[in-house]
Parts: C-alpha cells; sequence; structure tokens
C-alpha cells in the first residue's frame, strides 16, 4: 500500500490515522486508493462494458510486485473464474444469519451487516483477540511504519507492521490489515497469502467487536468513526482475497457481498468493484439498474470511470421511491 507523500505536510501534523484517511479518499478526479491488485481483464467474458482508469492492462496472474512502485488497488477476476463461478448463488463463507436491509439509505443497518459478516470468519485457536492496545501508544510507530513504505523500505516497514500487529503484543487492527497485505503480495517478506487472510480475518473481528461493544456516545466521537473506516477497509480486503482466491478458495459471492457492504458504508472502491459485480452478473445476477446506482455514489466520492455515460440516461436513473 503506498502513501503518498503529498498528505504529510511539514508544517501540519497529521496522525497515522490522519494519513490513512486521506490515503483511503484522496483528492482530484480518480481517488482511487493504491495497491498491488491485478486488474480486470479486457476480455468478453470479464471486462466492464465501461472499463477503468484506474486498471492497468497486466494479466491478473502477474506475479505480486516486490518494490514499492505506484499500486493500482482494483481488483479483478480471470475470465475462467468469472466463467465458473458466475452462476453460485450461496456462499459458506457468509453467515445464515446475516441480518437484513430494509432501508438501503440505513448506514446503521450496513454497519450491523458488517460486523455480523465477521461471525463466520474462523481464525486458529491460538492467535489471540485480546482487546487491542490504546491506538495513540503506538502512534509514532505506525507513522514510522507508513513513512518507511512510502521511502521504499519495504523490509523495515512490514517488520514494523509486524511488530504491532501481533496478536500477543499491540494486536492493532490497522497494523494486521497492513501487514496483511504485505503478506499477501510480498512487500519486504515471502508472501503467504494463507497468512495473510489471518491477519485480514483477525483485524475485522477486533474492529466488528469493538464496535458492538461501544456506546452511543462512542459512536460518534472520533475514535469511534475511525473504528468504522477500519472495518470497512478489512472488509473491502477480504472481499479481494475472496475475488482473487488469495488465502482462500475463491467465492465471487462472498466477495460481491463483502463488496456491497462496504460500497453502502460510502467506501468509493467498493462501490465501483460492485458496480462491476452487478454490471457483469459476476456472483449473483445482473442487476444494470444497480450496477448505475453504485457507479454513480462512486462518481460522487471523485471515483470516476471513463466510459460510463449510460450511467446517466434516463433507463438506468432511479425511479420515484428508489434510492439514488
Amino acid at each position: 500500500m503506498h502513501f503518498p507523500s503529498i498528505f504529510r505536510n511539514k508544517e501540519q501534523h497529521l496522525s497515522a490515522q490522519d494519513q490513512v484517511d486521506a490515503f483511503l479518499h484522496p483528492p482530484g478526479s480518480d481517488n482511487r486508493r493504491l495497491s498491488p491488485t491485478p486488474t480486470r481483464p479486457t476480455s468478453s467474458s470479464g471486462s466492464s462494458s465501461g472499463g477503468s482508469s484506474s486498471h492497468s492492462s497486466h494479466s491478473s496472474h502477474s506475479p505480486a510486485p516486490q518494490s514499492a512502485a505506484p499500486i493500482t488497488r482494483s481488483p479483478s477476476s480471470t475470465s475462467i473464474f468469472h466463467k465458473h463461478h458466475k452462476n453460485r448463488s450461496v456462499s459458506h463463507n457468509l453467515p445464515l444469519d446475516l441480518p437484513a436491509v430494509t432501508n438501503q439509505s440505513s448506514e446503521a443497518q450496513w454497519e450491523a451487516r458488517a460486523t455480523a459478516l465477521t461471525h463466520n470468519l474462523a481464525l486458529p485457536r491460538s492467535l489471540s483477540m485480546s482487546r487491542p492496545a490504546a491506538a495513540e501508544t503506538y502512534e509514532s510507530e505506525l507513522q514510522n511504519a507508513i513513512r518507511l513504505h512510502e521511502q521504499g523500505n519495504l523490509k523495515e516497514s512490514t517488520e514494523l507492521f509486524a511488530k504491532l500487529a501481533d496478536p500477543e503484543g499491540p494486536n492493532q487492527p490497522l497494523s494486521q490489515v497492513m501487514y496483511g497485505l504485505a503478506l499477501r503480495h510480498g512487500w519486504g517478506i515471502e508472501p503467504n497469502q494463507e497468512q495473510a487472510m489471518i491477519y485480514l480475518k483477525s483485524a475485522a473481528k477486533l474492529t466488528a467487536e469493538a464496535i458492538e461493544s461501544r456506546t452511543k456516545d462512542q459512536q460518534k466521537n472520533k475514535e469511534g468513526i475511525w473504528m468504522k473506516k477500519e472495518l470497512i477497509l478489512a472488509i473491502y480486503e477480504l472481499g479481494n482475497s475472496f475475488r482473487q482466491g488469495w488465502g482462500v478458495e475463491k467465492d465471487p459471492v462472498a466477495a460481491r457481498e463483502y463488496y456491497e457492504t462496504a460500497a453502502n458504508l460510502g467506501d468509493p472502491d467498493a462501490q465501483n468493484e460492485v458496480a462491476w459485480c452487478y454490471e457483469n452478473g459476476f456472483g449473483g445476477k445482473k442487476d444494470k439498474m444497480k450496477a448505475a446506482r453504485f457507479y454513480r455514489m462512486a462518481e460522487k466520492q471523485g471515483s470516476k470511470t471513463p466510459g460510463n455515460s449510460w450511467i446517466y440516461k434516463d433507463k438506468w436513473m432511479p425511479k420515484p421511491g428508489q434510492p439514488e
């Protein structure tokens, strides 16, 4: 994961959380995050009709990057994956008792669904689920890990993320996401996608438990808001793992559910990805009306996909009473 130095102003101190927040939603016409995720193929069996500005043309079978070069964080599927899985409608990776969303615009309902998604994430019995140490205790170390990554010192950065992610130590969810991504893509460490999945799941579960146990006052303070952002990030990356088969069997149904949950909690990357899923029938039935809606949601946040002018045609605009 690449954290642009533009978000660290020498005259204005930004916390590590502020840096990550700026990274998640940078300014500009295309706010998609950066990451070493392969891009969607351009073949007719697996590509979006509109295309995407942040998707490069290299194959999803390309080796994981070993340097700190800019990384595109737009996940993809291969045409073979799409061919064999497009008709699946169930997933053993999803809880059977996911709470229903009766109001598509209800953030509280989608948040409840996000935390419920983590209930089905199995972790090794040996892995600690103890309460994470206070984030501010490790603020400077997290900032340092981000800085090292920016400078291309991947080995040192990953070692520091590993220390902060240690379940027997700080047990920090955000660092677990970062360390999980390092393991998944081989950033300064030998790739281990199965271990990466464990850290991503741990981050999601820890954050979900913290969210479920907070008070109404805590929901509105800075820490409560950040916990939700951490959960959204973990949910999005788990969606990528299910989609690509990184450390887990490929599961398009679970991938779409994870993307849609993160999308409805405001994540523009997830909005674009679930839009593509609905447009192409990936992980379930095609629904161009929903696809258009999610593409528009992403565009409102500055993440525009070139060639998607069709989403504003009357045919795909919401009818009275439908969510925009």
